[in-house]
């Protein structure tokens, strides 16, 4: 199972690009919909914590997943299988980027990819939403949530810190998650 997971998560972690929230897609399809490693419950859940953790979000959720699955050692794999396609395509990059950095069609390149990276991220934003039941009645909370961030300059430690104990509270006292 250990190469499995490497080599799920360095698939995953070569052909991904944008970053973590890219990556959302790819992962729930290996781990969740094709393997059954995990329920998308817990999934999402540990989309949540990884989020909070500090730290690369793309190696802590597969960390979380890898150590769920097969406690250190499954850790380990998932989270070498992640970071070494980026490792090495940066290290490639870093070795000729002063060759090419200045090269017009190169800077018409990456003009062309910022955009496309947004979209990367948006959509598992948006999947991500749907997942967690997020609704008419709750959409105030990221909304609101990003614009503190955004607009107001608020930490995004706050926020989480925030949302945390809202939801204790919601839970506790107005209404029951079970």
């Amino acid at each position: 199972m250990y190469i499995t997971l490497f080599k799920t998560f360095f698939k995953i972690g070569i052909v991904t690009f944008g970053g973590g929230y890219a990556m959302i897609p790819m992962i729930k399809a290996d781990v969740v919909d094709k393997h059954k490693w995990i329920k998308e419950e817990e999934f999402i859940d540990l989309l949540a914590i990884a989020q909070s953790c500090p730290g690369v979000f793309a190696i802590n959720i597969s960390i979380f997943i890898g150590y769920k699955l097969r406690k250190m050692k499954g850790a380990l794999c998932t989270a070498i299988g992640t970071a070494l396609p980026s490792f090495l395509i940066i290290l490639a990059i870093a070795m000729f980027f002063h060759a090419f950095q200045e090269n017009k069609v190169v800077a018409a390149m990456f003009a062309g990819i910022r955009p496309a990276v947004v979209a990367l991220i948006a959509v598992p934003t948006f999947e991500l939403a749907k997942s967690a039941k997020i609704g008419l009645a709750n959409c105030w909370i990221p909304i609101s949530s990003a614009l503190l961030i955004w607009l107001l300059g608020v930490n995004p430690i706050y926020v989480i810190i925030a949302a945390g104990l809202g939801g204790y509270i919601y839970g506790r006292f107005l209404k029951s998650t079970e």
